[in-house]
């Protein structure tokens, strides 16, 4: 900063000379004492106060300096100390201040204008703030253009993951881990979720790369960097249906301990979704990383929503003990919260909880209104999803249940193509084809595993002289006659012989342990196309048990996963989002 060769004598003049060298070499609380002593030779003098106004922004002293704006006010106009005023008032959280300092002007500088889209950015006006960056990039040429296209993408990224909005693509180049983090967070909006993980494991490596030029840089540096990448992609893992992975991942970013407390949060906050009604000792811990000062001022209003929701769930699972002994209240808040889904648009979780309500899940209205989400859920599912593949199991089971196998070969077909290696899925589609296409069914039972892959290298005789064995298998005498002609019938099942007569009256009881084991015999009958009902069931009667929606929850998919609240994301908007201290490129003075 030039000084005011007008404001003193020769000691003053010293003094601007100590100042400019300490401003120089970024030793600003050293030039805020010589300064001091400036203004204490030259009161009001406009260059010092302004000067000290730097060293104090510099230092992140905030409020002095907006204290000594206000004071002089009048000395130094303005105009002069607008960029001042609007960055103090912008890390001080006060944004619609700072806005309206901003919008006094009649012209604003470059500078200005990377404040102006920081304040548009925090304040979720995203169409404004592209705007800003748009005209940024076309009009200036300097060495920040990287950090202007960082933030461009950020914009654009936030667009896609808050407003659900497709913009323009801006052609930005992604060489740096920056725009390639904030590139996933757009394909991430857009719910294309392996596409994202392959550009955040993209950005991962040029992140490794960029730091392994450094050699002041150590690995526990680079894997704190590494932090918001890996984060998200723990989130991409949860929505797939990849918990325990996720699990893990998140786990390894707290125990990092970095500096950002809104990824903090939005960290902990995914923990929590996962844990769900489960680990509460450890949700009540990972609940207070959501509560660190700031994070209100780091995370977008979605993001807080999501939080403060499941803080709110979390509160009820830890109370179970008093929903149990008070059934009636217990049932309100549910409902209520069935109400609080549905209005956000979660209408798996609402149909979780209204399923979870044990004196209305059998009612006649609950059923129907349970059958009408479940028909919306259906209809706005993303096919192949899991949330759609869930529901379509569930359809083929219902409809195997009840013997309508030509029905459910289509919704077999679907689920078998969406994992071939699903045995299960693929007997009961051979069963359904058996009454229609036999043809089709001895092609399907071609992709059945070989006897010999489903064998075990078992010694029976050593498995039954084992100790604890309570059941030796006695061996019968043979009764072989070579004279005797044998049997014609002895192929035809028992009960289909001309001299079979049915076997002895008496209670007719479950067969346990025949089959696999801990099976019923029900288990194998399943898939027996000539022991199903002939005709689907009747509408069940006002308050039967038949009406009970005993549906699991669906896993993950692209739009919600289903856990308490959609767990939030981490966000766009890597590393140069937000200005630390003074915005680079846009100091004042020196």
């Amino acid at each position: 900063m030039q000084r005011n060769m007008s404001s003193g004598g020769g000691s003053v003049a010293s003094l601007w000379t100590e100042v400019n060298r300490c401003g120089q070499n970024g030793d600003f609380t050293r030039a805020l004492k010589a300064v001091n002593k400036i203004l204490h030779e030259v009161k009001e003098d406009v260059t010092a106060l302004h000067c000290k106004i730097v060293c104090l922004v510099q230092n992140c002293s905030f409020k002095e300096a907006l204290n000594v704006m206000n004071t002089y006010s009048k000395v130094l106009g303005s105009e002069l100390i607008v960029f001042e005023k609007a960055y103090c008032e912008y890390r001080l959280n006060r944004v619609e201040s700072a806005l309206k300092t901003i919008e006094s002007v009649s012209e604003q500088t470059d500078k200005l204008k990377e404040l102006y889209g920081q304040v548009l950015y925090r304040m979720e006006r995203y169409d404004e703030c592209k705007a800003v960056y748009t005209d940024l990039i076309r009009n200036s040429q300097d060495e920040y253009e990287e950090e202007r296209k960082t933030n461009l993408s950020a914009v654009v990224a936030a667009m896609s993951t808050w407003e659900k909005a497709s913009p323009d693509d801006l052609g930005l180049s992604e060489t740096t881990y920056e725009l390639s983090y904030n590139a996933a967070c757009t394909l991430i909006g857009r719910g294309q979720l392996t596409e994202a993980l392959n550009k955040l494991q993209e950005a991962e490596e040029l992140c490794r790369v960029f730091f392994s030029e450094d050699s002041d840089i150590t690995e526990e540096d680079v894997e704190s960097e590494l932090a918001v990448i890996h984060s998200q992609m723990a989130y991409i893992m949860q929505l797939q249906g990849r918990t325990e992975e996720a699990l893990q991942l998140y786990n390894q970013v707290i125990k990092l301990k970095p500096s950002d407390v809104g990824l903090l949060a939005v960290t902990a906050n995914n923990i929590i979704t996962i844990n769900k009604d489960q680990n509460v000792f450890d949700s009540k811990k990972k609940v207070k990383l959501t509560n660190a000062d700031g994070v209100e001022y780091k995370l977008a209003k979605k993001q807080l929503q999501a939080i403060e929701f499941n803080k709110a769930l979390l509160a009820m699972y830890t109370n179970q003990r008093f929903s149990d002994q008070h059934p009636d209240s217990a049932s309100g808040i549910k409902l209520t919260m069935a109400q609080l889904y549905l209005t956000q648009g979660h209408v798996t979780k609402a149909c979780d909880i209204l399923r979870s309500i044990e004196d209305f899940k059998h009612k006649q209205g609950m059923v129907s209104f349970y059958t009408l989400l479940l028909s919306q859920l259906w209809y706005q599912c993303t096919p192949g999803s899991s949330v759609h593949l869930a529901l379509v199991r569930e359809a083929a089971d219902f409809k195997l249940k009840y013997g309508r196998k030509k029905e459910a070969i289509s919704d077999l077909e679907q689920l078998w193509k969406q994992n071939t290696n699903d045995i299960h899925t693929l007997a009961q589609l051979i069963s359904a084809y058996s009454l229609v296409d036999q043809d089709k069914a001895k092609s399907l039972s071609k992709h059945l595993p070989s006897p010999e892959s489903m064998s075990f290298n078992v010694d029976v005789d050593e498995l039954e002289n084992s100790h604890g064995a309570n059941y030796v298998r006695k061996k019968a005498a043979k009764n072989y006659d070579p004279t005797a002609n044998p049997d014609p019938e002895r192929w035809l099942p028992m009960r289909e012989r001309t001299y079979y007569r049915g076997r002895k009256k008496g209670k007719k009881k479950e067969q346990v342990g025949k089959g696999t084991q801990g099976a019923t015999s029900g288990a194998a009958s399943d898939l027996d196309a000539s022991k199903t009902a002939s005709s689907p069931p009747t509408s069940p009667r006002p308050g039967s048990a038949q009406a009970s929606a005993s549906t699991s929850a669906p896993a993950a998919s692209n739009v919600v996963p289903p856990r308490q609240q959609k767990p939030a994301t981490a966000g766009p908007g890597a590393r140069k989002k937000a200005p630390q201290k003074k915005k680079k490129g846009s100091k004042s003075g020196w």
